[in-house]
């Protein structure tokens, strides 16, 4: 019997193993962040401006009517606000463009906030620099939006 077959085989075998280590591996995304400020929805609604320019957020949509307030895209390393998941083993490294949703809703004498978020690669490092890359879709690293929140909560005890 001819060891080709086997041979062939075994490189069909090695080339499955070796390329599925390399495949891209997605993050589960988590349910939108949602909280509840102790003041009126004017009030919150205020403190919430006031800590989105304070962070510098480039926003896109405000609504107050609706309580609707989106970001502009914000560029960020992956890591800092998304986690794009690996590939081949390692954690994606690079740019993210990271976009967020906030909704207003009075509750009483409280108002809820829900924040959704939208991110996804920009650039990823290859070879000691920045490449374009396919978009992979990213996921919240829940960092941004508690500390959003609770800046929101200082700004309205001021």
């Amino acid at each position: 019997m001819s060891r080709r077959p086997v041979r062939l085989l075994g490189v069909a075998l090695w080339t499955l193993l070796v390329g599925g280590c390399a495949a891209y591996i997605s993050p589960l995304q988590p349910p939108p962040y949602r909280d509840q400020i102790a003041a009126p929805y004017d009030t919150t609604w205020n403190a919430l401006i006031r800590a989105l320019a304070f962070d510098n957020v480039p926003l896109r949509v405000v609504a107050k009517d609706s309580g609707v307030i989106a970001s502009d895209d914000i560029v960020s390393p992956i890591g800092v606000y998304a986690d794009c998941g690996s590939r081949g083993g390692s954690p994606l490294e690079g740019e993210t463009l990271v976009s967020f949703t906030v909704f207003v809703r009075a509750n009483g004498a409280a108002t809820q906030l829900q924040i959704n978020s939208k991110m996804r690669t920009f650039r990823l490092a290859k070879f000691g620099g920045l490449k374009a890359d396919p978009n992979y879709e990213c996921v919240s690293t829940t960092r941004w939006e508690p500390n959003l929140v609770d800046a929101v909560r200082r700004f309205v005890k001021e």
